[in-house]
């Protein structure tokens, strides 16, 4: 059975979670400024991805770090915004108008009170949402893994950790390899456990990346929000050690 995520409590989530906070910011603009433009082929217009950028304070995809790498920004330019529309579409909070994106009535219940929503967006981008480099079967096969990668993470994040720690306490066997041959031989699965598992719960609010001082190419350490424990009750809150339950 997958963990429930349920909200408790009184946090900001806004201020916890980019992918809320990117919704909310994305509805609120279409109800104020009569609609999102869209171009001839669908896409956000350049005008909101602007705004976006410098509004949603994404982490890793602020307007700095995005205008680094384009001198024009475009929707395909920043991957964030992608999962923001598809929810929105998928919650139905923004519907097509011909060529603006307008705000649904229950997308204004949504800016009203977005505590209540976010039970159900969590757990939807969580558990089901596919990401545009992710194929659907990756998404289903990891169901019967979150258990056990929550109740690890509840645990390894409270003093702090890198998907390459989570890759040596599941494989053991790879914990007494040097730090390249780690590189090689675990490429893969620390990649899988860095965008299918700690991208997840970081766009979602749950977890932070601690990147100060570090290069681009250097993996931070996470650790848990305030949002982590006001929205999941697990079988390892109790515990002490780093097994896997």
């Amino acid at each position: 059975m997958l963990p429930e995520i349920n909200l408790q409590g009184d946090v900001d989530i806004a201020a916890l979670s980019p992918l809320l906070r990117g919704m909310l910011l994305s509805v609120a603009y279409a109800d104020g400024e009569d609609g999102i433009g869209l171009t001839a082929t669908g896409a956000m217009n350049r005008k909101f991805v602007h705004w976006a950028a410098v509004h949603f304070l994404w982490p890793g995809f602020t307007a700095e770090d995005l205008y680094s790498m384009n001198k024009v920004l475009n929707e395909s330019d920043m991957p964030p915004l992608w999962v923001v529309r598809d929810m929105t579409r998928h919650l139905k909070l923004l519907r097509r108008k011909k060529d603006v994106l307008l705000p649904t009535r229950r997308g204004r219940e949504f800016l009203a009170n977005p505590q209540t929503f976010f039970d159900l967006v969590a757990t939807d981008y969580l558990y089901s949402y596919v990401h545009a480099t992710e194929r659907e079967e990756e998404v289903r096969a990891r169901l019967r893994w979150w258990r056990m990668f929550l109740n690890l993470l509840n645990i390894k994040t409270r003093e702090g950790c890198t998907p390459m720690d989570v890759v040596k306490v599941l494989y053991p066997d790879l914990a007494p390899l040097s730090d390249t041959e780690m590189t090689i031989e675990a490429w893969a699965l620390k990649s899988d456990l860095q965008y299918g598992v700690f991208r997840r719960l970081c766009w979602l609010g749950l977890l932070y990346e601690a990147r100060e001082g570090l290069t681009l190419f250097q993996d931070g350490s996470f650790h848990k929000t305030p949002l982590w424990a006001a929205c999941l009750q697990l079988d390892s809150d109790t515990q002490s050690d780093i097994g896997v339950h």
